[in-house]
């Protein structure tokens, strides 16, 4: 889930719609409900604007559960945050949140003021940071967005639209279908060939490991190179015996 691309309403609802597409796209695991187009389930059949909803909250459950609790390095809540707001989302009384965490009620009204003061704090910042990046007459020197798994976010991650587009120039023989030349040791060229080759993968899917080796080696031809940093980076996770890999 990239949050650069997502507005607060789609982050809430837990899916988004691409104009491009035409189509409903589920924010956890990316899967598209195209309009026009009938989903069954049960023994019923939606639209693709309720066939989303309908997915988001039988596959995924609650999406402030995942929004709590979901790995983000965006969300910095405390253990003991994120439980306070799941029982203020559930409605229960400050005295019963009180006593089920045992602190004081009074406690728990402050740390109410708290999380209001603190949105309100994001609000202007959010305000002051987007009129900023509307000056910008150009996207060359907008900064790539970070994918939201990343495993370490450091200055390795700070590569402009331009730079970006000169690596995948430099870097792949052909970008359509994809080819890469070589795997280079600079860290910013490993994440932008690294994002790019993970575009190819499906979210959602689980592969095994033969045939994620068969569709990195169509790119390039040292796939258990690929495949290790592909996980090192926070692209994919798999299980332990390394029988299933999938996109985080």
């Amino acid at each position: 889930m990239e949050i650069e691309k997502l507005t607060v309403e789609e982050l809430k609802n837990g899916y988004r719609y691409n104009k491009d597409t035409d189509s409903y796209i589920c924010n956890t695991c990316r899967k598209a409900f195209e309009v026009g187009e009938i989903y069954s389930f049960g023994d019923r059949l939606f639209e693709a604007f309720r066939g989303v909803k309908i997915h988001v909250e039988s596959d995924h459950g609650d999406n402030l559960k995942q929004l709590l609790y979901g790995e983000s390095k965006y969300n910095t809540l405390t253990d003991n945050h994120k439980e306070l707001m799941s029982l203020m989302y559930s409605n229960v009384s400050d005295k019963d949140i009180a006593k089920t965490l045992g602190i004081s009620p009074s406690t728990v009204r402050h740390q109410r003021f708290m999380f209001r003061e603190k949105a309100k704090q994001a609000k202007m910042y959010l305000a002051i940071y987007e009129q900023v990046m509307e000056m910008k007459s150009t996207t060359d020197e907008m900064i790539v967005p970070v994918h939201s798994t990343a495993t370490m976010v450091d200055e390795r991650y700070i590569i402009t639209e331009k730079e970006k587009e000169k690596i995948l120039t430099t870097e792949f023989e052909s970008l359509s279908p994809l080819k890469l030349k070589r795997f280079p040791g600079k860290e910013k060229r490993k994440v932008v060939i690294l994002t790019k080759i993970a575009e190819q993968l499906e979210h959602g899917k689980r592969y095994t490991e033969k045939e994620l080796n068969q569709i990195i080696a169509e790119i390039y031809e040292d796939y258990a190179l690929i495949r290790r940093y592909l996980i090192e980076y926070g692209f994919m996770d798999r299980t332990i015996d390394g029988k299933a890999y999938w996109m985080k």
